[in-house]
Formats: C-alpha cells, sequence, structure tokens
C-alpha cells in the first residue's frame, strides 16, 4: 500500500459578491444558513503555513472550493490542486452551501490517495507532526472513546449525529466488533478518556462517540463502502442545497472505520477544539506555547467584539507562523 498522505481542505469566500448573489438566488427560511457559517476569519494563510513548517510531508493538498481561491494562493504550486465542486458533485444538486453535502463526495476527488485527511478552514496545525500521527500499520490515527451521552436529535448538529448513529447501529454488533478489537477500545493511550468505554460496556448499542473537532484520518475505501451501503441517505444529504437535520456528515466515515476496527489507537491530546467567545485566552495561550499539534478554532454567535478577536487570533497564529510559506504570492 501507498504511503502517500493527501490533505483535503473545504474554503468558502464568504465576502465574494457573486457567491452571495448566487447564495441569495437559492436562500429560503429552511436550512442552517448562519452567517457563522461562511464569515471570514482572514487566518487561512496561517493553515498553509502551518502545512509547510510542521507537515511537510504531504503529499498533495486538494482545496475544494465554490469556484473561488484567495488572491494571495499560489496556485502553481506542484502540491496544489484545486478542486471545483462541479468535478466531485452532480451538476443538478448545484450550487451547494451545505458542507455536509461536499462532505460526502470527497472520494471522488481526482487523484486523490487512499490515505487522506481531512481539514475543514478552522483547523490549523501548529506543531511538529509526523504521518504515523495519522496514519499507522495503514490505518487511520483515532480514538474510540464512546461519548456516553446520546445525542440530542432536536439539536442541528445532535441530529445529524443520531441519523449516523442510527446507520452504524444497522450495520455494527456493538459487542461483536469490541470483542474483534478489544485492545482497540481499551487502550491506554486514552488516559482518562477510558472511564467511559468501561462503564458503558453493558450498553447494547453504541451511544455516540466523541468527537473533536480536528483534523480526522480517512481511507477512500470507506466511502466508497458506505455509499455501497447507505446510497439513498448519502444521495438525500448530497442534493440538500442547505444544512439539514436529516443530513448525515462525513463522520459517519469515521464512525464506520471505527466500528469496524479499521483504525490504529492514538492519545486523544493530539489536538484541541475551542469554541471562540469574546475573550480567548486560552486559544492565544495554546497557539503561542504550541500546546497541541493540532486546533480547531469554532466559530460561535457568541462573539460581539469579531474583528478584535479575529485580530488577536492573527497575531497569536503570527508568533510561530510569521515567514510566509511557498503556497504564498
Amino acid at each position: 500500500m501507498s504511503n502517500k498522505i493527501d490533505f483535503v481542505i473545504m474554503w468558502v469566500d464568504g465576502n465574494d459578491p457573486e457567491w452571495q448573489k448566487e447564495k441569495a438566488k437559492y436562500s429560503t427560511n429552511q436550512g442552517d444558513q448562519r452567517n457563522i457559517r461562511f464569515r471570514d476569519w482572514d487566518n487561512l494563510q496561517y493553515w498553509f503555513r502551518g502545512v509547510e513548517k510542521y507537515a511537510n510531508w504531504v503529499n498533495k493538498i486538494h482545496f475544494v472550493t465554490w469556484g473561488h481561491v484567495p488572491s494571495w494562493l499560489n496556485t502553481e504550486h506542484p502540491k496544489i490542486n484545486i478542486v471545483n465542486h462541479k468535478e466531485i458533485i452532480n451538476n443538478e444538486y448545484l450550487p451547494l452551501f451545505n458542507s455536509q453535502a461536499i462532505e460526502m463526495n470527497l472520494h471522488k476527488i481526482p487523484g486523490l490517495t487512499e490515505k487522506f485527511v481531512y481539514f475543514n478552514d478552522d483547523m490549523f496545525i501548529i506543531k511538529k507532526t509526523k504521518k504515523e500521527d495519522f496514519f499507522k500499520n495503514g490505518l487511520p490515527c483515532d480514538n474510540a472513546t464512546p461519548n456516553p451521552t446520546p445525542s440530542n436529535s432536536k439539536l442541528k448538529i445532535g441530529a445529524v449525529i443520531s441519523n449516523n448513529m442510527g446507520i452504524i447501529n444497522t450495520h455494527f454488533n456493538k459487542r461483536e466488533q469490541i470483542l474483534k478489537n478489544i485492545s482497540k477500545w481499551y487502550n491506554p493511550k486514552y488516559g482518562k478518556a477510558l472511564i467511559a468505554p468501561i462503564c458503558m460496556l453493558p450498553w447494547r448499542n453504541f451511544a455516540s462517540f466523541a468527537t473533536a473537532h480536528i483534523p480526522h484520518s480517512y481511507l477512500k475505501s470507506t466511502f466508497d463502502e458506505v455509499w455501497e451501503k447507505e446510497k439513498e441517505i448519502l444521495e438525500h444529504t448530497s442534493m440538500t442545497r442547505f444544512r439539514s437535520t436529516d443530513n448525515v456528515n462525513q463522520w459517519l466515515m469515521r464512525y464506520w472505520q471505527l466500528a469496524s476496527g479499521k483504525f490504529y489507537p492514538r492519545d486523544p491530546q493530539i489536538g484541541k477544539n475551542f469554541m471562540l467567545k469574546s475573550k480567548n485566552r486560552d486559544v492565544v495561550k495554546a497557539i503561542k506555547k504550541q500546546k497541541y499539534k493540532m486546533i480547531c478554532l469554532n466559530d460561535t454567535s457568541d462573539i460581539s467584539n469579531f474583528n478584535e478577536v479575529k485580530n488577536s487570533i492573527i497575531k497569536s497564529f503570527n508568533s510561530i507562523l510569521s515567514k510566509k510559506s511557498k503556497f504564498e504570492l
């Protein structure tokens, strides 16, 4: 099996007037259309700088976009492949403003390697990494720690997780799968997170999995397998223009890998998700001190001083990634 690993990142320029015009044309009162889904934090250059400095082993970067690219991006860089939605999604479903729909089709990216890591554009590498942080023995690195709290199907993301888990429990017997891969489910790398799987051992079904908003490692063949088994729901999600509670998302593929035992145990502390607020001292400290290899800066509606927070994040990134990368013009 090839040892090449690609990165996939999706990006949208929420300030593009042409994109805004098209979005307005299809907007209704249905689906998740909050501005925080699309607003620009002007920090994508630090994603590329982090990759160049801390993950220069990457094979290719597939930059998935509606059609626009940042004005500063060096699209001639040999490692960059610009992927228009039209290349991976049926034309009748376009345009899409639903990241979950686009995620269902990532495996169709031309030239994508079997092993790839998927990033949202708010996920960054801020410390030295190696291939073995993402794949080992040909398997995606991950942690199979369950979430003891079943998803609230009345909430937006909770509903999607519930949809994912319904599919997982249809295809996999929890006790059988754990017995097949017991050392992966009860692994000392999980630390305190081992408490949950021990306490939940008597539970008949998978409730949910602990999901940190950090980059996830995938096998392209996992997408092929899930599409073969669950084509109807994946097609439905693929044609849903805006986020909807009846969708599934890319976590379904991750859960499938976990439930089937196609993963290699990894310390959950490799990365951390931060929910941004009006004050973010913990975020600033984590970036400057490089406390994790990967972080996610999750936009929220709790930010009353957007420009101030944005500038503080940029300043923090600049303290460790001030040098322009070759991905920039």
